[in-house]
């Protein structure tokens, strides 16, 4: 047992010894091949590194030379704007003060005479700060290289151009000496207000032609500018350059350019007494070309201005310039704007691929930079939301139709101060969607989205470029009330995908840049499903009906398939609205308007006189825009059904054979949600038969009977009017007769009706009415006057006529006893025998009131005693000899005429 203990010890020794050469083992070899890793990668990217180097552009001195602006064209790629042009004045480095070459230097670059193009000690702060914040968050570039990066590449900050960046400053310092790199640094760049070169520069800002004449703080402003030119505009921002100053001067005195006392006197200057006032002139399509700095900068993060781009835009130039006239005040301009405080902003989109084709930024714009009411900042939409945050998001995700229905029974209490109430104060209960929307009302808006879901919504909204206050959606949000504002240029990006099968893109104004070096960088956005189809729609054809029966009427083309939505805020404690919208598309343009602007004597918000100002912008523009073109109505999706329902039906049902074609209406469905029950509210039986009613004058009552067979469990409404009023129902019975008391005795007529019920279906018969007169003490039916006849012996006729004053009436005409009724004044009879023959003559009523009869006498004379001819003869053989057998007809005359 021992000497199993020893040897177990042994062994454990032997391990524990060992142990540690292991572990040298293996980090050696760790060591070795981290080594060649190491190296790999060291070769690997010097490699890479050389590659950069030798693809790098040539040292042009031309490129050197000039100031490198960027050229913008249109969507026919027609220049538009040339930043550059006629816009410098060139110096030489004598022309240089001291003052400028010292606050450009300590600005800029404060080793810019002691490096060799590259600043070391600049680079080890910037790696250390793209370490620890992310690659690009800080630069090194000194003034050399700052002017190779404008006159020979891009302002990317991708490995690649710094590294040529570097190189060509290396190269650049071996060629040129400081002086001759900081001239033309000088000359080269931007300096805001259309100014290239910080010559021009000093004559924009300060009407200064000789640079040894600026100040300290003239000098602090022009080496400040360079940095953010637009942002810095001493014209515009003079707060905001007063602290660039600060920097600058702060800086100088860090350097060793100036004292702290100099840079505390220079603070003290009030930068707006220095300027001259000499702002530049207006820019053309400048609301566009805003647009286009913005989005630029913001893609690729250039400065336009000096980075030499080309760049094609989607400008429509005509379509600019109708804008733009629109939005000036002229005698032709057809808008009648109540005054000149109204401002209004407009953006028109392509409907197809959601390009700018015009902007307008704000009435009477000088063309300088002004603030751009189209996309900059933002307004309340209204209820130009509540298609995109309420109507749209329910039929996304609850496949609803246009026809569902919603009750729009009372204020909406959704736990405010207040309920929220339609604009119209008005609640009319169950309603669809299609007319909730068309008229704009506040109550079935909130519902919907109330059972939509908040975050439904809020995800749908997002799709369509909304961006809510706080990213936060609130239930106010779908009428447009809360924070969460938007601009024209939003609300027409969203919309426009309502036009476009539900396909969105953020609007864009820039389809590509080129760069000096030749490189082309395709900047139009992806595109993305942000509905399906059947959702944008059914969208649209709600918002059609906005246009033709809804709030829109007063902005829709009548000759265009336009939809569209109006939208107005509420300013609280004031009556009237601080902003109006109108927002509408067709397939090929779509179109957003805002107008407002407005505030009272504290500054603050204020309502406007007229809400109807968008209206009009929008069917001007979309009259014109529209005029030469042809305009395709939007194709329904094979998603997407149309079906008729039975108006009023809930849930939704197919109208029968007997429902009234008044109470049809056409709807759009999901297709597979549409309805398969058909309603049998007018389902039609068979009518009663021989209706009949008379009045019973002893009783004072009305005995009302008729037919019906049917072996089906049948009731039957009696209902009666009185003279030509109301019918109001007497009684439902299962007799066949019903016998009405308590008659009004002053009453002339009764009307009784009579409909069939099926008491199974609740099916009805269509009605059966039977008129009795009741009263006719006050009829006077006078007789007939003028009564006369005479014979004629050639023809052997009778004529009769007389003469009526009364109402209408038939003539009962009795002649020797056989009656005849005739309608007119007068009648003729033939084959009367000879002898006399007497005629009487009565006036009926249409309720049968009879007049007084009137008679008259005419003797018919023998034949003579000559032979008869042979025509004699003919009709003697066919005469009947009975002498009350007589042929009458009645004749028309003028008298009839007149009583008819």
């Amino acid at each position: 047992m021992t000497d199993n203990k020893q040897t177990r010890m042994a062994r454990r020794k032997k391990q524990t010894q060992q142990k540690p050469k292991k572990k040298k083992s293996v980090f050696k070899r760790l060591f070795k091949i981290a080594l060649v890793i190491g190296l790999l990668l060291m070769i690997g990217v010097g490699s890479l590194f050389i590659y950069y180097i030798a693809t790098s552009p040539s040292l042009d001195p031309d490129k050197l030379a000039d100031s490198y602006s960027s050229k913008l064209y249109d969507m026919d790629e027609e220049l538009i704007a040339d930043f550059g042009e006629e816009k410098r004045t060139k110096i030489t480095y004598d022309d240089l003060p001291e003052v400028l070459i010292d606050a450009v230097v300590a600005t800029e670059d404060s080793r810019f005479f002691k490096h060799s193009g590259i600043d070391l000690r600049r680079i080890g702060g910037a790696v250390k700060a793209n370490i620890t914040q992310g690659f690009g968050s800080e630069g090194a570039s000194t003034i050399t290289q700052q002017l190779v990066e404008r006159s020979f590449l891009t302002p990317d900050k991708k490995i690649k151009i710094k590294v040529q960046e570097q190189w060509l400053a290396l190269k650049l310092e071996r060629k040129y000496s400081k002086e001759e790199i900081l001239e033309m640094y000088l000359n080269k760049i931007f300096y805001g207000s259309g100014a290239y070169g910080v010559a021009k520069a000093s004559e924009i800002y300060f009407g200064k032609t000789d640079l040894h004449d600026l100040t300290l703080v003239e000098a602090a402003i022009l080496a400040g500018l360079p940095q953010r030119p637009t942002a810095y505009n001493p014209y515009e921002y003079p707060e905001l350059m007063e602290k660039r100053v600060d920097t600058v001067l702060t800086l100088m005195v860090r350097h060793d350019k100036i004292t702290e006392e100099e840079a505390e006197e220079a603070r003290q200057v009030d930068i707006s007494s220095l300027l001259a006032g000499k702002r530049p002139q207006s820019t053309e399509y400048e609301a566009f070309i805003q647009k286009v700095r913005n989005e630029v900068e913001e893609k690729v993060d250039v400065d336009i201005d000096t980075a030499g781009l080309k760049i094609y835009t989607t400008l429509d130039s005509d379509a600019q310039n109708y804008v733009e006239f629109l939005l000036t005040d002229s005698e032709e301009n057809p808008i009648p704007y109540p005054d000149d405080e109204m401002q209004a902003g407009m953006t028109v989109l392509d409907t197809q691929s959601g390009a700018v084709r015009a902007i307008g930024g704000r009435r009477n714009s000088e063309g300088l930079g002004e603030y751009n009411y189209a996309f900059q900042g933002g307004q309340q939409p209204g209820s130009s939301f509540k298609p995109i945050i309420s109507f749209a998001p329910a039929i996304q995700t609850n496949q609803w139709s246009t026809y569902h229905q919603i009750n729009d029974d009372a204020p909406y209490d959704f736990g405010g101060a207040e309920p929220i109430r339609n604009w119209n104060r008005q609640y009319q209960g169950w309603m669809s969607m299609r007319y909730a929307l068309a008229q704009s009302l506040n109550v079935p808006t909130l519902k919907i989205l109330e059972e939509t879901g908040l975050d439904n919504a809020k995800e749908f909204a997002e799709g369509l470029g909304v961006k809510f206050n706080e990213d936060k959606i609130m239930i106010g949000d779908a009428i447009g009330g809360t924070d969460t504002n938007t601009t024209p240029l939003e609300l027409a990006g969203a919309f426009r995908a309502f036009g476009n099968e539900g396909i969105y893109n953020d609007p864009y104004t820039v389809t590509k840049i080129e760069y000096p070096d030749g490189e082309v960088v395709d900047l139009k956005p992806e595109s993305a499903a942000a509905m399906s189809d059947y959702t944008a729609y059914m969208v649209t054809d709600m918002l059609k009906s906005v246009m033709t029966e809804g709030t829109g009427t007063e902005a829709n083309v009548g000759h265009l398939p336009v939809a569209g939505k109006t939208g107005t805020t509420n300013l609280s404690g004031k009556q009237g609205s601080p902003d109006s919208w109108f927002t509408g598309y067709t397939s090929n343009y779509t179109i957003s308007v805002w107008t407002g602007g407005y505030t009272d004597d504290d500054g603050n918000r204020d309502v406007m006189p007229t809400t109807k100002i968008p209206h009009q912008l929008f069917k001007q523009t979309m009259t014109e825009l529209s005029k030469d073109i042809e305009t395709a109505d939007f194709v329904k999706p094979d998603s997407v059904v149309e079906v008729d329902v039975e108006k009023g039906s809930n849930p939704p049902m197919l109208p029968s054979p007997f429902t009234p074609s008044d109470k049809v209406v056409t709807e759009l469905f999901v297709k597979g949600h549409e309805p398969g029950k058909t309603s049998d509210e007018y389902d039609s039986i068979e009518p009663v038969s021989n209706l009949q009613a008379s009045y019973n004058e002893s009783n004072e009552t009305i005995d009302v009977s008729w037919d019906y067979d049917t072996s089906e469990d049948i009731e039957f409404s009696v209902s009666a009017s009185v003279d030509g009023g109301s019918n109001n129902e007497l009684t439902t019975t299962s007799d066949h007769s019903f016998t009405i008391s308590d008659i009004d005795s002053s009453a002339e007529e009764y009307t009784i009706s009579v409909v069939a019920i099926s008491t199974d279906s609740d099916a009805k018969s269509d009605p059966q009415s039977v008129n009795v007169t009741i009263n006719d003490e006050d009829e006077d039916i006078p007789p007939v006057s003028g009564l006369s006849a005479s014979y004629n012996e050639d023809s052997q006729i009778i004529n009769v006529s007389w003469s009526y004053d009364g109402p209408p009436a038939t003539f009962e005409v009795v002649i020797n006893g056989e009656t005849k009724v005739v309608s007119s004044n007068g009648i003729e009879i033939s084959g009367a025998s000879p002898g006399t023959h007497s005629i009487q003559v009565t006036p009926v009523s249409g309720n049968d009131i009879r007049g007084d009869s009137q008679s008259t006498e005419v003797v018919v004379p023998s034949p003579s005693n000559d032979p008869p001819s042979e025509e004699d003869d003919d009709e003697n053989d066919d005469e009947d000899t009975d002498d009350n057998d007589v042929e009458a007809s009645g004749k028309e005359d003028d008298q009839d005429n007149d009583n008819e």
